[in-house]
């Protein structure tokens, strides 16, 4: 895995891209594949990301990218608090889908003494520990692209119910090839692939993210519903859209 190269640069993301919402509406009905490879087009794999968590669902979008371009940079936020298991399967999937260019970015060592010494942050404060180990890490290493990708569904429901399959998010672009997929057709990407499933699904973790705040999925539940479990939080922050 290559580690991640910040070299002096003019912000990429400043650069003039095409409209959000022409792309949405252009894109509107268009296969992931599809949308990938317009996202490819758009901005070029130089200044092209997608992001991932290496969680339940991953590999089916991770496969996607694949077979458009697998040297795409892919972005895995290693917040101190990953499941060895799913850290495991990263490795795993880098060597099926031979994902050339993965990037584990950690947060801030000043960050974490200055604010959560103790480790117990994401009890006391959830969001702040957040922002600290994933949406700090994410903005740091997405400095250097004008676009990323992500792999939010509407059917997780909240607040992904109506995403669009492009957004604006600040200067940069944000696609969201699985916007309109049903678990269904996750499923159907994983059987035709025989992509492995993550270690932790069999244990009843539907939805995978920190250890501290991850839980089982108990039967009738929404996939998600073992993410800060008891909180009203249902979102870490990475994908509160910026409008400037």
């Amino acid at each position: 895995m290559n580690a991640l190269a910040t070299p002096f640069m003019a912000d990429p993301a400043a650069e003039d891209l095409p409209a959000a919402e022409e792309l949405a509406r252009a894109l509107a009905d268009a296969r992931p594949s599809d949308i990938v490879a317009a996202a490819l087009r758009t901005v070029g794999r130089e200044r092209l990301a997608l992001v991932s968590s290496f969680g339940t669902e991953s590999a089916a979008l991770l496969k996607v990218m694949a077979e458009v371009d697998a040297a795409i940079p892919v972005i895995f936020l290693d917040t101190g608090w990953i499941f060895e298991e799913t850290l495991a399967y990263r490795d795993t999937l880098i060597k099926t889908l031979g994902l050339s260019d993965v990037r584990s970015i950690k947060p801030s060592e000043e960050a974490l003494r200055q604010t959560d010494a103790n480790g117990d942050l994401w009890f006391s404060d959830p969001d702040a520990c957040c922002r600290i180990r994933k949406v700090e890490p994410l903005a740091r290493a997405l400095k250097p692209f004008s676009a990323w990708i992500n792999g939010r569904k509407r059917f997780q429901g909240g607040l992904r119910a109506a995403i669009p399959v492009v957004e604006q998010d600040g200067a940069r672009l944000k696609f969201n090839p699985f916007a309109n997929v049903t678990r269904a057709e996750i499923e159907a990407i994983y059987e035709s692939a025989d992509l492995p499933p993550h270690p932790l699904v069999a244990s009843g973790f539907l939805s995978v993210g920190c250890m501290p705040c991850t839980s089982r999925t108990e039967a009738g539940e929404d996939a998600r519903a073992g993410r800060w479990r008891g909180r009203a939080k249902t979102e870490c922050g990475i994908h509160i859209t910026k409008t400037a």
